[in-house]
């Protein structure tokens, strides 16, 4: 018999992304350049047993911060991504919704120092806006995808409003609270990741500490970040949502000093190509050449080249470990054991997870692809042994790896290729950013031209950034729908 056209298809596609990611190796960096990685290793694990435990008021403010920041920030973003999503039929918002999403956090908060200082506004806008974006996307498909009846019976004479408050709100309510819980968990780890830059959260005294070689001390921080998002789903509950936002209000309220002079020139000279600052337009394509062939060209190749070699490591890391959570395979212990694993890696940010690499393994692409591959890995095995916990198998099938290779897998595998798809967009996203760490991706040139207070190169990088997000995630929604995979991916 055939195979189906679909099956095909996704064979195809799979071995073409295996493909192109041997073509990438030639340029990527995997050496090791740390003098001695496994004395360094040594030096961590021993801090990771034995931490030392900071004073408790320095600790407390760190936790109390990180979670002010993720609160304000996804409120704010759920707020904003739902006016959007009132209107998301409108292709105009839903173009405005991919170019907020498009730019990463870190590149939002190192845009909003430059104006804010280093202020709560910045932190929660940096956070806010892209979410605002994601949100947009998730409620307006939701609204679309609900039971069309009452809107019909209902609607005709209603307003935009009014049919979102009476009508859309109350069908989508249940996943919206999901998604928005999920996202508060994503919302902390990018809190978290904003101390990288100065802001006073988690990662601030994480990578102050693991940059000086205090593992020890790291460690208490280190593990307060993992225990707030592996105890999210007990401490978040609905009805103390209004609470928790009150109080993250007064801990740290949106106050920031504002200098109307200063935002005036970023807006109308700073960010404005130097050439044209001064009038000459017959200079403008020369910088842009220049800055083509310096930064944007490279800084393009190898977020790409790390994207996709880490994108083929995720996938093998999700097949290898989706099965040891499932009763189907292994003991109780080994279940156990790889469950906690496995809510370790998703619960660290991968900028933290590259820059302990780094701090181990020297700078270079390894580093990043390990961080990325087992964060990302681990989302979709968890995602991936839930729904094998769900599958109806035969009293007599077969077990072991028989099971896995000729049952599990061919079932699983077009659930499978949909979250990679959906893990490959926001891998780019990551790529790019962790270029700060020193990779000469998009991140690198963007987060030196900020350094170097030159915003007009900064704004047309995270243009470029933006829009290669924004081509990636529809390239990726089109061949989605080419393997006829489901986009509830995106909604988990």
């Amino acid at each position: 018999m055939a195979q189906p056209q679909p099956a095909r298809a996704m064979v195809h596609s799979s071995l073409l992304f295996v493909l192109l990611a041997l073509l990438c190796l030639p340029w990527a960096d995997l050496s090791i350049t740390a003098l001695d990685p496994w004395s360094e290793l040594a030096r961590l694990g021993a801090g990771l047993l034995l931490p030392s435990l900071p004073e408790a008021a320095t600790l407390f403010s760190a936790i109390a911060n990180t979670l002010a920041f993720a609160l304000q920030g996804v409120a704010l973003g759920a707020l904003l991504g739902l006016g959007l999503a009132a209107g998301y039929r409108h292709a105009g918002l839903r173009r405005l919704s991919a170019s907020l999403r498009a730019v990463h956090e870190l590149f939002w908060a190192l845009l909003f120092i430059q104006l804010l200082g280093l202020s709560a506004p910045a932190g929660v806008l940096a956070i806010a806006l892209p979410y605002a974006g994601t949100f947009a996307k998730i409620y307006g498909e939701l609204f679309e995808e609900a039971d069309p009846a009452p809107e019909q019976a209902l609607a005709p004479g209603m307003g935009r409003w009014s049919r979102l408050l009476f009508i859309q709100l109350p069908l989508c309510w249940r996943q919206m609270a999901t998604y928005t819980g999920y996202r508060l968990e994503c919302g902390i780890r990018s809190s978290a990741v904003l101390g990288f830059i100065g802001l006073p959260t988690l990662g601030y005294h994480l990578e102050s500490l693991l940059r000086q070689g205090f593992y020890g001390e790291a460690a208490s921080f280190f593990y307060a970040l993992v225990l707030i998002i592996a105890s999210i789903k007990w401490w978040l509950r609905p009805r103390l949502v209004p609470f928790y936002l009150l109080v993250s209000l007064l801990w740290l309220p949106p106050l920031a000093s504002l200098n109307w002079a200063l935002m005036a020139r970023f807006f109308t000279e700073d960010i404005v190509p130097a050439p044209l600052r001064v009038g000459d337009w017959a200079g403008l394509w020369p910088w842009l050449g220049g800055l083509w062939q310096g930064q944007i060209a490279p800084g393009l190749f190898n977020t790409l080249v790390l994207a996709l070699l880490s994108l083929v490591v995720t996938a093998w890391l999700a097949l290898l470990w989706f099965p040891a959570i499932s009763r189907r395979f292994g003991y109780r212990l080994s279940r156990t054991t790889s469950h906690w694993w496995l809510v370790l890696m998703r619960s660290l940010p991968e900028y933290l997870l590259a820059f302990i690499g780094m701090l181990l393994l020297g700078p270079g692409m390894l580093p990043a692809i390990l961080a990325l591959s087992l964060h990302n890995g681990a989302i979709i095995a968890h995602l991936l042994g839930h729904h094998l916990n769900t599958l109806v198998l035969r009293e007599d099938a077969v077990r072991g790896v028989n099971l896995y290779c000729f049952e599990v897998l061919p079932r699983l595998y077009r659930v499978f290729m949909a979250y990679s798809l959906y893990r490959f967009e926001n891998l780019i996203r990551e790529t790019a950013i962790l270029g700060m760490l020193g990779i000469p991706t998009l991140g690198f040139f963007i987060d030196s031209a900020f350094s170097e207070f030159r915003f007009d190169r900064a704004m047309m990088l995270l243009l470029v950034c933006a829009g290669l997000n924004i081509l990636v995630d529809a390239l990726a929604r089109r061949l989605r729908r080419r393997l006829h995979l489901s986009s509830r991916a995106e909604v988990l």
